[in-house]
Formats: C-alpha cells, sequence, structure tokens
C-alpha cells in the first residue's frame, strides 16, 4: 500500500463535503499538473490511503484520512463543454488528465495543522514534500515513516484535548 497527501481548498471541497457525499466518496477531479496528473493515473492504486490535507484557510493542515476505492481514469470534466475543468485539447482518444475515487475513511480526531508539521517534532517528517518551499503540488506521495508520524501527532492532539 501507498501513502499520499492530497490537497484541496476547504471551500472547493473539504472535510464537510465528504461527510455530506454519498458514501463519503468523491471522484478526486481538476488535478491539471502533470506530475500529480502521473501519480493519479500510474501510481495510485485501490486500496491506498492518502490524507486529506486543507490549503488556502485559516488554519491549513491535515484534516481525514482517505482511501482510493477506484484507481485513475480520465476525468471526465475535461470533456464537458464550459464546464470550469475543461479542456479543449484533450480528446476521449487520448485523454491528457485523470482522476481517482477516494472515500473518507475517518476525520482526524484532532487536525494535525500545517505549523505543527513545520515545527518538525519528529525526524520523519524532515524530508515530507509539503513542507518544502515552493511545493503546490495537489498530491504527493508520504512515506510509511511520514504516514505514521502524523497519526502519531493527531494521536498526542488528541490526548491534549482532554
Amino acid at each position: 500500500m501507498n501513502h499520499w497527501l492530497m490537497k484541496s481548498e476547504p471551500s472547493v471541497f473539504g472535510l464537510a463535503d465528504f461527510m455530506k457525499a454519498p458514501k463519503r466518496t468523491t471522484m478526486w477531479d481538476g488535478v491539471r499538473n502533470y506530475q500529480a496528473r502521473n501519480m493519479l493515473r500510474d501510481q495510485m492504486r485501490v486500496g491506498d490511503q492518502a490524507f486529506l490535507y486543507h490549503s488556502n484557510c485559516d488554519a491549513p493542515g491535515i484534516y481525514g484520512v482517505l482511501e482510493v476505492v477506484k484507481a485513475g481514469y480520465p476525468d471526465p470534466t475535461q470533456f464537458i463543454p464550459g464546464h470550469d475543468h475543461q479542456d479543449v485539447a484533450s480528446k476521449p482518444d487520448d485523454p491528457r488528465w485523470y482522476v481517482v475515487n477516494v472515500q473518507l475513511m475517518r476525520p482526524l480526531a484532532t487536525p494535525v495543522l500545517l505549523e505543527t508539521l513545520k515545527n518538525k517534532p519528529l525526524a520523519a517528517l524532515n524530508e515530507m514534500l509539503i513542507l518544502r518551499r515552493g511545493n503546490r503540488l495537489s498530491v504527493t506521495p508520504i512515506t510509511a515513516a511520514e504516514w505514521q508520524a502524523v497519526l502519531s501527532l493527531e494521536a498526542k492532539g488528541s490526548k491534549a484535548k482532554r
């Protein structure tokens, strides 16, 4: 199993939207970066897990755990005339953009905020891509050590709330 971090603005599609979605599942559409597209198309597999990361908000950070429930397939929104994600240069017989379907497995008991991640309380987080200057990818791989480190920060934050 691989691990990922998937970024979305909560005002576009966030934790609250997942909670309302049928079966807490959605197509992860609108990715328009070739590197992120390649990960969706070529590397993400059913059963992979991802952190739901809220960006461009007052408290950016990790808010939930997702699971890939359908592997990469062409993003249908690229072919819808007038859609925000339409790409007139993409052709159905040679699609440019891909999606995966993801399901919210659970919200984090306590969000792990970017501020906490930046403080690098655990050595395992030193190379986390989300912390690199200039990284704007909406999909990034997470190592097993990074995955466990974030989950341990959730547990620590949850104990502190009691």
